[in-house]
C-alpha cells in the first residue's frame, strides 16, 4: 500500500514535468533521482536541506555514500533504476544532526521510468517514532507495574507533582501509610488540592495490583440513596427493587472504598458506616443476613470535621475511628515553584487531548501563574489552562489568554489593629461575609473565594452568625 501510494504520487511529478519536484518539498520529502549506476542526478529543495542538516558531502554523486544504509541492496537499487523492480521501503533509519539529536528517517526507493532513473524518497519521521517510544516505554511500565510492588509504589508517587517542602512531607507520609494497608486513612485539604489523586496513590502503592479501588462522593447522591448504595439492598426491599444488588462495600472487597466529602454523610448513616468498620460485617437494605468484607476505608473532607464534630454535625466516635492516619494536603499557594511544574504538566496533557502542538509559556505568564494565590487549587489551575488552550492562536501560552479570578489586595497586616476602645469580632465577621456577598452577586462560591474559604465553611459562618444562607 506504501509503494502503491508513492508510485501514483512519483507518476504525477513526472507527469508535471518539473525537474526539482515542488510538490514534494512543500510536503517536506527529500527526493534523490538516480540511475542504474546508483549516480545521484536531481535533488529537490528539501534535500539538499537534508544533507546540509545531516553533514552529508554534498558533492558525494554515490547514492549508497550518501546513505550507507542501502549497501548490499545495490543489485535491489539498479533492477528499481530500470524498472525490473516495483521498489523497497527502509523504516525508522536513524542519524545525529547539528546539535546530537537523534532523527528518524523512512527511506523509500521507487522507479523507474523511461530514463531509467529511479527515486530515493526521504521522510522525517521522528515525532512518529517518538510516540512509538513513548508509547512502548508505558506498555513496558505498565507490565512492571501490574507485577512488581516496589515498581509500583516508586511510579504512583511519582505522579504526585512537585518539589517543595509541603509536597516532599506528604510524599513521605503516603510511603510511611502505604507500609499499613489495612490502615483506614483520612484526607483533609481545601476543594481541588488532590484529595482523590492521593487517595489513588495510597491504594495502588500499598495493595496488590487486581485490588478494585471504589469511589463515591457522598455530597453528590440523594440521603434516601447512599444507604442502598454503600450496602446494596436485597429483593423487595422497596419499590422497584425487583432483584438483589451488591453495595459498593462488596464491590471494593479485598481492596480500597474512597469516601469523598464524608462530611456531607447523614448521621444515621454515619453510626451505621462506624459499625461497619469495627466488625467488618454488615447487613443489605431489607436483608437479615450478615456480609463479611475486608475493605480498606479513605475518607476525605474539605470541612474541618473536629469542629463538625464540636457543633454535633458529625459523630465524635466516627471522626476517631476515621482520623487514624490523617494527611492534610496543601493549598497550591503554599507550593512555590511547583505551580509551574504542574502548569507545565498540564499543558502537555491538554496539547494530546486537543491535538494541538504548544511550546509553553512565556516568562509573563510564567510570573502570573506564580504570583496568583490559587484559591480553586488544581483544579482551578487545570480549568484555567484548558481555557487558555480553546483560546489560543499563538504557539505559546501568554499571560493574556490566562483568565484569572479578580481578587482584591490583602491588606498590609499594620492596618489591622484592634482599637482601644476594643471591636465585636462576631460582628466584624458578619460585616465581612455581607460585604463579600454583596459583592459577589449574593453568590456564595464566589463569596467563598474572595474570603479566600471554601463554600461550605462559608455557609457554616452564615448560619453559626443567625445569617442562614437563601438556597
Amino acid at each position: 500500500m506504501f509503494v502503491r501510494y508513492h508510485e501514483i504520487f512519483i507518476a504525477f511529478v513526472y507527469h508535471m514535468k518539473s525537474a526539482l519536484y515542488p510538490y514534494a518539498a512543500y510536503r517536506g520529502l527529500a527526493l534523490f533521482a538516480f540511475d542504474t549506476e546508483l549516480v545521484i542526478g536531481d535533488q529537490n529543495e528539501a534535500a539538499i536541506a537534508l544533507m546540509e542538516a545531516l553533514d552529508l558531502p554534498a558533492d558525494e554523486k554515490e547514492l549508497t555514500e550518501l546513505f550507507p544504509e542501502l549497501i548490499g541492496r545495490e543489485e535491489d537499487l539498479k533492477a528499481v533504476a530500470a524498472g525490473e523492480s516495483r521498489g523497497f521501503h527502509l523504516s525508522y533509519v536513524n542519524r545525529h544532526n547539528h546539535q546530537q539529536e537523534i532523527i528518524y528517517y523512512d527511506l523509500a526507493v521507487l522507479g523507474g521510468d523511461a530514463e531509467a532513473t529511479g527515486t530515493l524518497i526521504v521522510e522525517d519521521v521522528s515525532e512518529k517514532a517518538r510516540m512509538i517510544q513513548a508509547l512502548n516505554q508505558q506498555k513496558y511500565e505498565l507490565l512492571l507495574l501490574k507485577h512488581s510492588r516496589l515498581f509500583r509504589n516508586r511510579y504512583v508517587q511519582q505522579s504526585l507533582l512537585g518539589d517543595s517542602p509541603p509536597i516532599q512531607a506528604v510524599r513521605h507520609a503516603i510511603s510511611k501509610i502505604s507500609q499499613a494497608p489495612q490502615a483506614t486513612v483520612l484526607l483533609t485539604g481545601e476543594s481541588g488540592v488532590g484529595k482523590s489523586l492521593a487517595a489513588r496513590i495510597i491504594h495502588y502503592s500499598s495493595l496488590p495490583a487486581d485490588a478494585p479501588f471504589v469511589d463515591i462522593n457522598c455530597s453528590a447522591l440523594p440521603e434516601n440513596l447512599i444507604e442502598a448504595e454503600l450496602f446494596g439492598h436485597a429483593k423487595g426491599a422497596f419499590t422497584h427493587a425487583t432483584a438483589s444488588r451488591a453495595g459498593l462495600f462488596e464491590e471494593a472487597r479485598g481492596g480500597t472504598l474512597f469516601l469523598d466529602e464524608i462530611g456531607e454523610l447523614p448521621l444515621g448513616l454515619q453510626a451505621k458506616l462506624l459499625k461497619v468498620i469495627e466488625t467488618k460485617s454488615f447487613r443489605r437494605l431489607g436483608s437479615n443476613k450478615h456480609v463479611s468484607v475486608q475493605t480498606r476505608i479513605i475518607s476525605a473532607s474539605n470541612r474541618d470535621l473536629a469542629e463538625e464534630v464540636a457543633e454535633r454535625r458529625f459523630r465524635a466516635d466516627l471522626f476517631y475511628r476515621l482520623n487514624v492516619a490523617a494527611l492534610n494536603l496543601p493549598p497550591l499557594r503554599e507550593m512555590g515553584d511547583d505551580v509551574l511544574l504542574i502548569a507545565d504538566h498540564l499543558l502537555a496533557l491538554f496539547c494530546i487531548e486537543f491535538k494541538r502542538r504548544v511550546e509553553g509559556f512565556t516568562p509573563p505568564a510564567r510570573q502570573k501563574l506564580r504570583r496568583y494565590h490559587w484559591p480553586g487549587n488544581v483544579r482551578e489551575l487545570s480549568n484555567c489552562i484548558e481555557r487558555a488552550m480553546i483560546f489560543l492562536d499563538q504557539p505559546r501560552v501568554d499571560a493574556d489568554d490566562l483568565t484569572l479570578q479578580a481578587t482584591t489586595p490583602q491588606p498590609d497586616g499594620e492596618n489591622w489593629k484592634v482599637p482601644p476602645t476594643g471591636l465585636n469580632l462576631p460582628e466584624v465577621e458578619r460585616q465581612l461575609i455581607r460585604s463579600a456577598m454583596e459583592t459577589a452577586g449574593q453568590n456564595k462560591t464566589r463569596a467563598a473565594r474572595l474570603l479566600g474559604i471554601s463554600r461550605d465553611t462559608l455557609r457554616y459562618r452564615l448560619e453559626k452568625l443567625g445569617t442562614p444562607p437563601e438556597e
